[in-house]
């Protein structure tokens, strides 16, 4: 019935034809009544719009008002007054009040001519049965379409958290791919600049110094491994997964700066680093973030800095900041004075300022009033809730 509501309609409808037609054959054995061809149709005519009140209520509402005139005249059967209970029903569920209200004062002005037309005696009893009749109506349908809205509203909400769901997802998605596309590309441009100028290093030395070619190329083979781990690494977690049983290789953090500041010397940038205080136990978010702005600031040096360009990292913790500074000496005023989010540096600017947006930092890239490039991040201790 709920798949099908008009099914309900049309057994209800046929349910009161077939009453009223029983009304007819008793009436008619006892020779009285109208005569069938005037009986069935006007039957009929008056309990068909039934069939239809769902979909057409008000239409349905008044086409039966209309027929319950000369069918209660008649006295033709109950049609005529089950038929109008039922549409003022329909019309308090699926109109109004206010359209019901209306409807209910034409049914009361036709069923009072009536009754002013047949007057009897007896004529108040009917008129009191009526009124009873039609406020069980009114209070049914009442409670039926509070039911409706009540379950409406809980679909709709149903539906907006579902769509809020699928919103926070789609939301989560892009922030992992944007997080793991800045990693990808801090492992990867590192380490293909590093490899780039070892290989032309090695390239110039291969003949004149054989001993510097092959250290340039064990850098290049150690900056590729530790690469492919870092990658291996990215790739097990968007698999969600560990290999073989083998537990993931953890992220660099800020503790692991001495590391990368030997391989980028090992590259030829001469790297003086200075760490004031402890930066065991910062949050992982932040202690990777510092890293990674101190490996794309090195990475830049050894791309654009020039040769003979020397670097220095200074890290600082006090104890409610991390503060990062690499500056170095070569070539960086050669590069555009643009200030504001349209600084040089492509990607890697972009994603070290996203690193220090994302834990409530700030950072400044530009190049050195003397010479060189210097970048300056902050990051604060603790995140907050």
């Amino acid at each position: 019935m709920r798949a099908h509501p008009m099914v309900g309609d049309v057994l209800l409808t046929l349910l009161l034809l077939f009453l009223d037609l029983l009304m007819l054959v008793a009436q008619a054995n006892r020779d009285e009544g109208q005569p069938w061809y005037v009986a069935i149709p006007l039957d009929v005519a008056m309990v068909a719009p039934v069939a239809f009140r769902r979909k057409y209520p008000l239409v349905t509402a008044y086409v039966i008002l209309a027929i319950t005139g000369p069918h209660s005249a008649l006295e033709l059967g109950v049609g005529s007054a089950t038929a109008s209970c039922v549409a003022l029903y329909t019309v308090v569920v699926y109109v109004g009040r206010k359209q019901a209200a209306l409807y209910l004062v034409a049914q009361a002005v036709v069923s009072l001519l009536q009754m002013w037309a047949g007057w009897s005696p007896q004529g108040w009893a009917p008129l009191v049965f009526i009124g009873l009749t039609f406020a069980l109506c009114w209070v049914l349908g009442e409670f039926v379409g509070a039911r409706r809205a009540y379950h409406a509203e809980v679909e709709a909400r149903l539906h907006l958290l579902e769509t809020e769901r699928d919103q926070a997802g789609r939301i989560a998605v892009a922030e992992e791919r944007g997080r793991i596309a800045r990693e990808l590309h801090d492992v990867v441009a590192h380490a293909v600049s590093v490899i780039v100028v070892q290989a032309d290093g090695a390239s110039y030395a291969l003949r004149s110094n054989p001993e510097q070619a092959e250290r340039a190329v064990r850098t290049i083979s150690e900056t590729g491994r530790q690469a492919l781990t870092e990658l291996r690494r990215l790739l097990q977690v968007l698999r969600n997964e560990e290999v073989d049983g083998e537990p993931r290789i953890p992220q660099p953090t800020a503790e692991s700066m001495a590391d990368l500041a030997d391989r980028v010397r090992a590259a030829g940038v001469p790297v003086e680093l200075s760490i004031d205080g402890e930066l065991a136990g910062l949050p992982a978010g932040v202690s990777l973030g510092v890293y990674r702005i101190v490996q794309e600031s090195l990475t830049n040096t050894l791309k654009h800095a020039g040769p003979g360009a020397r670097a220095r990292v200074r890290v600082r913790r006090t104890e409610n900041l991390v503060d990062v500074e690499i500056v170095d000496d070569g070539a960086g005023k050669a590069r555009a004075l643009v200030p504001g989010p349209d600084l040089p540096g492509g990607n890697g600017v972009i994603g070290m300022r996203e690193r220090a947006h994302l834990f409530g930092g700030i950072l400044q890239v530009g190049p050195r009033p003397g010479g060189g490039w210097r970048v300056h991040a902050s990051f604060p201790v603790r995140l907050d809730p």
